[in-house]
């Protein structure tokens, strides 16, 4: 059984551990954070192909170090997150469920008021880590549409799967799923 899978992201590679998901499925595990030299370049990258946009959201959390570097990169100074529940100074909280293949639980995305305001009739560029399964792409579109803002891209650093044959999403590398000798499934 290979422990590992290696590929380039963005001009730079790295070992992607495995990880179990069931008996004959398994995951290539890319993690952003504490890696700022991947963070970096996979925004510089993004940001490269991104459609002109007025703000930029992601899901809580791995996705936030990239939404940031990107946001610093191109001048911005707002990008908003859609936290995993509603914090104390969130005010008028709108929310909306996903089932992630890396969580076990059904997990909550919510915006505050201030948020809602920062994104209404806004151009919204979403931006993630990785698409898999596109749950969490599909409660941040919902969110989106909820709020009045007017999605105008997605966008991940790795395309997970079936993830790779969509149309709609813009990534930088497509990510294999693997069977349970960690041998790439097609």
């Amino acid at each position: 059984m290979k422990s590992h899978y290696s590929m380039e992201i963005a001009g730079l590679k790295r070992e992607l551990p495995l990880c179990k998901i069931n008996d004959d499925l398994y995951i290539a595990a890319f993690i952003m954070f504490g890696d700022v030299e991947i963070t970096r370049a996979s925004a510089k990258e993004l940001l490269a192909k991104a459609p002109e946009h007025d703000i930029m959201i992601t899901a809580e959390c791995k996705g936030i170090p990239l939404v940031y570097e990107m946001a610093r990169l191109a001048g911005e100074n707002n990008y908003i997150v859609a936290r995993k529940g509603p914090k104390l100074y969130m005010k008028n909280v709108h929310t909306t469920y996903v089932n992630s293949i890396t969580t076990e639980n059904r997990q909550m995305l919510c915006l505050g008021e201030s948020d809602v305001d920062a994104l209404k009739g806004k151009r919204v560029l979403i931006v993630d880590d990785v698409i898999s399964t596109g749950e969490s792409l599909s409660a941040l579109e919902k969110l989106v549409d909820e709020v009045g803002g007017n999605i105008v891209g997605k966008m991940a650093v790795l395309a997970e799967g079936d993830a790779a044959r969509r149309d709609d999403i813009v990534f930088l590398e497509p990510l294999p799923l693997f069977d349970r000798e960690g041998n790439p499934l097609d």
